[in-house]
């Protein structure tokens, strides 16, 4: 049985999109590679982040979850930071009905002039982890959708 790893998500296969990999035997997290080439606009108060397709999804077990990670160097070389500080994609996530999991990178651009993301480069890192509940824990709810579908009434 399969633990956790990734695929390439739906609309992405034959695109070059190469599964993440460790670039060293003791690092933590699998370099994440853009799926197209993007533009990321100089924040302005009010702008939505940029999100930065990466044509993958993650498999895991039920108690794990994928932290997704900026790379150290983005903000002080590229100005680059992520809207969500750290992105969590939960074990549920994976093969949704609205997006089959893919899960994208969410920046935000704090310098003066526009980052180029090419198709291929490094964004972010992405980090396989344990959570862990409480003992009065009664979550019995079912991801009906993908990104932003728990909060919907």
């Amino acid at each position: 049985m399969k633990k956790r790893g990734f695929k390439i998500a739906k609309g992405f296969e034959n695109k070059g999109i190469n599964l993440p990999i460790r670039k060293t035997k003791n690092a933590a997290g699998y370099d994440i590679e853009a799926a197209e080439d993007v533009v990321i606009k100089p924040f302005k108060p009010g702008d939505n982040p940029t999100l930065v397709k990466t044509g993958l999804k993650a498999y895991m077990m039920d108690d794990e979850y994928l932290m997704l990670c900026n790379r150290s160097s983005n903000p002080k070389k590229k100005g680059l930071v992520m809207a969500n500080s750290v992105g969590i994609i939960d074990a549920d996530y994976y093969g949704n009905t609205d997006n089959d999991g893919a899960f994208m990178f969410a920046f935000y651009n704090v310098k003066d002039e526009d980052v180029i993301i090419k198709k291929g480069e490094a964004i972010g890192q992405a980090i396989f982890m344990k959570y862990l509940i409480t003992d009065d824990d009664n979550a019995q709810g079912v991801r009906t959708g993908g990104f932003g579908s728990t909060d919907k009434k």
